[in-house]
């Protein structure tokens, strides 16, 4: 008997364990799905990585690499630059939320959210066919896989990059 519950306790304290080595935060899931490479390198050249790696809570809409390859020609390899850090910066920090906000959290109709840049605003509509979310340049990306849980927060895969500029239309 006391074999089996020491066995029985080794195993509890190896499925622990394990549960405990598998927990990802949101950059080790960025960084383990090929779709985010540029976004991993975006997050490190601006010096994100500890901020995303924290306790959060955060809502990341994180864009995939096809969205930064639709953006003009040289934008990319632009704001990986040392010198446009800020800029950069600005643009990452425009994706991310300091609440844990899964799909279904977010109000049906169009709604403002604040996200951790400063001064700054998305309209995030929800509907029957889903989430989108207007930038400041009054485009929209889809949110095309929701609710990535992460110990950190949530991921939403979008298609397009978000851009600060102008307050969104939310109506």
């Amino acid at each position: 008997m006391t074999a089996i519950r020491k066995f029985a306790a080794a195993a509890a304290t190896a499925v622990t364990l394990g549960t405990a080595a598998s927990a990802a935060d949101i950059v080790d899931i960025a960084s383990g799905d090929a779709r985010f490479s540029t976004l991993v390198a975006a997050v490190s050249a601006a010096g994100l990585v500890d901020t995303l790696k924290g306790p959060g809570p955060f809502t990341v809409y994180a864009p995939i690499n096809d969205a930064f390859a639709a953006l003009p020609a040289g934008t990319v390899e632009s704001l990986l630059q040392p010198e446009n850090k800020g800029q950069l910066t600005n643009v990452l920090l425009y994706h991310v939320d300091d609440r844990h906000l899964t799909a279904e959290m977010i109000p049906h109709g169009s709604n403002y959210f604040k996200p951790i840049l400063d001064s700054a605003r998305l309209c995030i509509t929800r509907n029957a066919s889903g989430v989108s979310i207007a930038d400041g340049t009054g485009q929209s990306a889809n949110v095309i896989i929701a609710n990535i849980k992460a110990d950190n927060g949530v991921i939403h895969v979008i298609d397009k990059v978000l851009l600060p500029g102008t307050r969104p239309a939310c109506h």
